[in-house]
């Protein structure tokens, strides 16, 4: 007998691959089958997507530092959870999209005041509506995390907490990322099935991710309460100096085109 993933000689009397842990198939395929093992990765309290999930919102540093020190096994890895996150986006946008463009697009109670502002007569983007945007929400999740992550390196390294390289803080950025994308969609569509405000939705889990991303850096460097509200401060401004920089040049690289190319 042999695995059927990697062709290893195998113990008849083995459920698993010893070399590449894949689960060995003796049963035909059928529905029956195919539930199980759906139920078995996804729905069984047992899982690892629940308990990646349940950890990284509860006690994040035990999946991003065991990550970070070679544990594989135990929870769902950064690229998986995070490719997980980008698919609660697209169904997030898919629902809003479908059932929920009236509220999306309506004139926000919450916001509808600062519509009338002398500012507004010059803002470019004054007809862009929140569909415009929500299309490409994967795409600013996923560019937003190589920043956060400069942002978080450099905040720390500022600081002389020098544990994490560039490459651990990614993964700290990306699973952070990655939990905050599957709550505020699963909160999202929750709340627009009850009709409220998208606008008040969208400034709640706006300040859910900042509570939750300082509490992340507080229990994955155990630290006390003014070192992380230190190391949170610091990494916004280190956030917001890292965007003014790409502003600055996709400023720049506009005007170079627009005056010399056209």
């Amino acid at each position: 007998m042999e695995c059927r993933n990697c062709g290893s000689s195998l113990d008849p009397r083995i459920n698993y691959c010893p070399i590449c842990g894949a689960k060995v198939v003796r049963r035909r395929l059928s529905l029956r089958n195919i539930w199980n093992d759906i139920n078995e990765q996804f729905f069984n309290l047992d899982n690892k997507l629940l308990k990646t999930f349940n950890h990284l919102f509860i006690k994040p540093e035990l999946v991003i530092n065991s990550f970070i020190a070679g544990t594989r096994k135990r929870y769902i890895s950064v690229i998986q959870y995070f490719a997980i996150g980008l698919t609660f986006v697209g169904l997030q946008v898919f629902l809003m999209e479908t059932f929920f463009a009236d509220l999306i697009n309506a004139e926000s109670t919450f916001l509808e005041g600062l519509n009338d502002a002398q500012i507004n007569e010059n803002n470019p983007f004054k007809d862009t509506s929140n569909n415009d945007f929500n299309k490409y929400l994967s795409v600013v999740y996923t560019l937003s995390v190589p920043f956060s992550a400069i942002a978080t390196w450099m905040a720390f390294n500022i600081v002389g907490e020098r544990r994490f390289n560039f490459t651990e803080h990614l993964v700290l950025n990306l699973y952070y990322s990655a939990e905050t994308i599957i709550i505020s969609a699963i909160v999202t569509i929750t709340l627009l099935c009850f009709r409220l405000d998208y606008a008040i939705i969208s400034i709640s889990t706006g300040l859910f991710t900042l509570i939750y991303f300082y509490y992340v850096l507080k229990r994955v460097f155990k630290a006390t309460l003014l070192q992380s509200i230190a190391y949170f401060l610091l990494t916004m401004v280190a956030f917001g100096v890292i965007f003014i920089v790409i502003l600055l040049l996709m400023f720049i690289l506009g005007f170079i085109y627009g005056y010399f190319i056209k």
